[in-house]
């Protein structure tokens, strides 16, 4: 378990730094265009690593369809959903808002796997929500509106809560690892043919000469897509969905940072108290709290 948990930790710093990553691509490429390439980078990475690991097969007939249902959440709508979002809106608001995914996959593994949910954990989804609130609504200490590309990005982390709990429901013969690469593969088929129908140039792509972009685009897709999306699809596995949640909160922190040292972007008053109020929010929501009481408890009655 602990090795688990190391695991999540790393991951959750690769994709508090890939928002400003993602931030920086979508500045010069097509942010459908580049979703659809950075991912199926991302899916062979995985379909060759899981080869290299020896658990790597073709998925039986009424497997395909779960993964491309999953895919459908998971891959197409997630990552077109935030690099759209991402390219509207600041890089600090966009981390804040995917800081809410703890809180969206708990309430989705309430109402799909009908988990219980104490009154201090729907506190902690109001705590978090009034978080994201602050943050959006007062970028400068003026109420100015959600903007669009926060609309989006928070789109983005619906989709992504659901299918987490679609994840966990995977029959314990297919490896979730396995299960990323098919759906990372599948989904970047359907998201470059939607970016051509969009009118996206191919050609765009061949930005990523340039070693600085290619750089960041390969610890996009390789280190924080590939890897980390195994390696979180596997944790949901092994722990549950809502239990790796809670590693999420991190990812806020990392990406926050990252987009006040890569972007230049100032973290304002109202962003740490937005921050303060989601991590709140993550901690109350996910049951963190609930356990440390109930261990205090139980101490006590020794």
């Amino acid at each position: 378990m602990v090795r688990i948990y190391t695991l999540l930790l790393l991951v959750m710093l690769m994709w508090g730094l890939n928002v400003s990553a993602i931030k920086v691509l979508v500045d010069a490429i097509d942010p459908m265009l580049l979703t659809a390439f950075r991912v199926m980078t991302a899916g062979v990475a995985v379909l060759v690593i899981c080869s290299a690991m020896g658990i790597f097969r073709l998925p039986y007939k009424h497997e395909w369809l779960i993964i491309f249902y999953i895919s459908i959440f998971n891959v197409i709508l997630h990552h077109s959903l935030v690099a759209i979002g991402l390219e509207i809106t600041s890089g600090i608001n966009g981390s804040l808002i995917l800081g809410m995914n703890p809180l969206i996959t708990v309430m989705m593994a309430f109402i799909i796997l009908r988990q219980r949910m104490s009154w201090l954990r729907i506190f902690g989804f109001v705590l978090g929500f009034v978080g994201v609130v602050l943050t959006t609504m007062t970028g400068t200490g003026e109420l100015t509106g959600i903007s669009l590309g926060d609309f989006i990005v928070f789109l983005g982390v619906l989709v992504q809560g659901f299918s987490f709990v679609l994840i966990s429901k995977l029959k314990p013969t297919f490896d979730a690892r396995l299960a990323t690469g098919y759906m990372l593969v599948i989904g970047a088929v359907f998201i470059f043919l939607a970016s051509q129908a969009l009118g996206s140039g191919v050609q765009e792509i061949t930005r990523l000469i340039d070693w600085q972009l290619a750089s960041v685009f390969l610890f996009s897709a390789v280190l924080a897509t590939a890897f980390g999306h195994m390696t979180y699809n596997h944790a949901i596995k092994k722990v549950g969905p809502a239990e790796s949640a809670i590693f999420i909160n991190l990812n806020t922190l990392f990406a926050v940072t990252g987009s006040a040292i890569f972007l230049n972007e100032t973290i304002t008053l109202n962003h740490a108290a937005g921050f303060f109020l989601i991590l709140c929010g993550v901690f109350m929501g996910t049951g963190a709290l609930e356990q440390v009481i109930g261990k205090r408890r139980r101490k006590g009655d020794v």
